[in-house]
């Protein structure tokens, strides 16, 4: 980590850049200023002219000056679980990945089911001083799927959504006041769609290869199943929905059916989901035992496909950290999730180069579609912008290293992979919160 200019300090023009702008459309040669915490100008195609003394010039070398990353999907330990991760080791690896906003999950303890659990988390943020840290509110008391939480004081107090995260919501009635309730307050309600009937216990999914490795497995149907309830009660309530981390391309179909129709859904899906299948988990291979769990190829091949025409509008980490000793244990008996900050980005620019989708697109997907959802300034490159900021070099090689990563937890499963994308630099509000050294 490096310090920076903070707001009002000596600025920055960044030169030689190749500039993508996902609100523009901009994928190009071009320049860009940043002066007290935002974005002052920005040159597409052309030099920025005569620049001032008193400007801290950044030559890009051709590197890639992008807005940096948005991750709605983080959890963390703390409060009440820190050896995981706390706010601040979130904050660093997010830096290190050039992600400079995440919305924390609220399956913590306590649960951010109160007004002033929000609260902690934001001052812990400004306390830290790193990327911008957002909280999710929970859906219902204590995650239990029964009571619904104080949705309104939490959107008051500065949570972004609300979601009961990995817990589904079984009781129709109950999702359906929460969707209506959060509607009047403008929330966006995030469901995972899983039948907990037909998921109960499932470490994989159903198929040859978990019957061949003796797994507890689950059908994957079970997530279209109750995706098409949860899209039916937003359709009855009006509410915007946002399909956690769809999976299937049977879902796929009900989602593109759901939208032609005018429901306000959209969908995220995992980079995990989007990069393995399930041979991935191998010879019970713990670090991929995620959740939901890893589908078939032909799944993942229509996600990726889904993706590059728009079905899917964004892109999520769906960072989890957990320590070893609760991933060092039998498959089914391991603690499921992967962290995921550091290696976003690297991995999703690996359909760029494998031409499958176009960077714009990617870029999007981490960017503006999420500062949409959230109502952020953020994910652009235009002047009075927030400048959150990355700059990437896009062909350097990259081999992850789990021990190396700055998460407290190392459970990622792309270690070993070789990957092209190395973040350079991750600015926020003009600060720079991280460096890579030379």
């Amino acid at each position: 980590m490096a310090g920076g200019a903070q707001k009002g300090g000596r600025p920055f023009a960044f030169t030689n850049a190749r500039l993508v702008d996902p609100e523009s459309g901009y994928d190009g040669p071009g320049a860009l200023v940043v002066a007290k915490g935002v974005i002052a100008d920005v040159a597409q195609g052309r030099s920025l002219g005569k620049l001032s003394a008193d400007l801290q010039v950044i030559d890009c070398n051709g590197a890639m000056l992008a807005p940096g990353l948005i991750d709605l999907r983080v959890k963390t330990g703390e409060p009440g679980s820190e050896p995981k991760e706390t706010l601040k080791s979130a904050s660093r690896a997010a830096a290190a990945g050039g992600v400079t906003s995440i919305v924390v999950q609220p399956d913590t303890n306590p649960v951010v089911d109160d007004p002033s659990v929000v609260d902690f988390i934001l001052r812990r943020a400004r306390d830290i001083e790193g990327v911008h840290v957002y909280p999710a509110g929970a859906v219902t008391k204590g995650l239990k799927g029964e009571h619904l939480a104080e949705l309104g004081l939490m959107r008051d107090a500065g949570c972004v959504y609300v979601t009961d995260v990995d817990h589904p919501i079984v009781d129709s009635q109950v999702l359906r006041r929460a969707m209506s309730y959060a509607n009047a307050f403008g929330l966006v309600v995030a469901h995972r769609p899983a039948d907990p009937w037909l998921t109960k216990g499932a470490a994989a999914t159903e198929g040859e290869l978990a019957g061949r490795l003796g797994l507890p497995a689950g059908p994957a149907i079970a997530e279209r199943i109750m995706l098409d309830r949860d899209l039916a009660l937003a359709e009855l309530t009006g509410a915007r929905l946002l399909v956690d981390q769809i999976t299937t391309a049977e879902s796929l179909k009900s989602l593109a059916r759901a939208k032609a129709a005018g429901v306000l859904a959209q969908a995220t899906a995992s980079i995990n989901h989007l990069s393995f299948n399930e041979i991935d988990i191998g010879d019970y291979r713990t670090f991929a035992r995620l959740e939901p769990p890893l589908r078939c190829e032909d799944d993942r091949q229509a996600l990726i496909d889904a993706l590059a025409d728009g079905l899917i509008e964004i892109v999520v980490s769906a960072h989890a950290p957990a320590p070893a000793e609760d991933k060092r244990l039998p498959f089914e008996e391991a603690a499921p999730g992967a962290v995921g900050l550091e290696t976003l980005l690297a991995a999703l620019l690996a359909f760029h180069h494998d031409e499958r989708v176009p960077l714009l697109t990617l870029i999007k997907a981490v960017t503006l579609a999420p500062a949409r959802l959230l109502g952020l300034r953020a994910g652009r490159l235009s002047a009075g912008a927030p400048a959150d900021l990355v700059l990437c070099d896009l062909n350097a090689p990259v081999i992850i290293d789990a021990d190396k990563l700055l998460s407290k937890s190392k459970n990622s499963p792309f270690d070993g992979r070789r990957l092209q994308g190395q973040v350079l630099m991750t600015l926020v509000d003009g600060r720079i919160v991280h460096r890579l050294q030379e």
